[in-house]
């Protein structure tokens, strides 16, 4: 079973090219979307995070993660503990997910997947990237959030030349529509299915 690891900045795409490797046959592992479900049941991983960071970034039960997001984005400590917590949360669940999947692969979107280890489990990488001022207008409207903070988030992603040294494939999307940019990612990934398989 192939296993491809996706990753990049916010507001680069992934979510379109979820889609279309969804419609090619593969189990889709958003990692993001993970996390938020482990944060529903997952009574543990509460804990570590209630322990790290204190009860008042829970309210009614439900972590906080605008407010939490701005603590960590501007202190470079806070933000290892957190990521040291959820890495290991989320590895064990989408390893579960792949011992599970009965389909033509699993693609796995985790905007930290070099960074938590996760790039070692897949067959090769692709990062999606995107011009910043287009990626800084995609996360505003999609998040509903300000410029500042917009900002902020992109300021703490890594760098374009990052995930050329670490990801196998590095594709910038410079579609100038959403169609555009489903059939360009749907012929990369047929192709190179196309030259796996020979």
């Amino acid at each position: 079973m192939l296993i491809i690891g996706l990753t990049g900045p916010t507001g680069a795409g992934k979510t379109t090219a979820l889609e279309v490797l969804g419609e090619l046959g593969f189990t889709v592992v958003d990692c993001d979307a993970l996390y938020d479900e482990l944060l529903r049941w997952d009574e543990s991983l509460k804990q570590e995070l209630r322990g790290a960071f204190g009860d008042s970034f829970f309210q009614d039960g439900k972590l906080n993660k605008k407010a939490l997001g701005k603590l960590v984005f501007a202190d470079q400590k806070a933000m290892a503990r957190l990521n040291g917590i959820v890495f290991s949360a989320v590895g064990t669940a989408v390893e579960e997910i792949i011992e599970k999947s009965t389909a033509r692969g699993v693609v796995i979107d985790a905007i930290n997947l070099v960074e938590s280890g996760l790039a070692r489990r897949c067959d090769f990488t692709v990062a999606l990237t995107a011009p910043a001022e287009v990626r800084l207008r995609r996360i505003m409207a999609r998040d509903g959030i300000d410029e500042a903070y917009a900002k902020s988030r992109m300021a703490a992603q890594k760098s374009d030349g990052f995930y050329k040294k670490h990801c196998t494939f590095l594709l910038e999307n410079r579609a100038s529509s959403k169609g555009e940019f489903r059939q360009l990612i749907r012929e990369f990934f047929e192709d190179l299915m196309e030259n796996m398989e020979e």
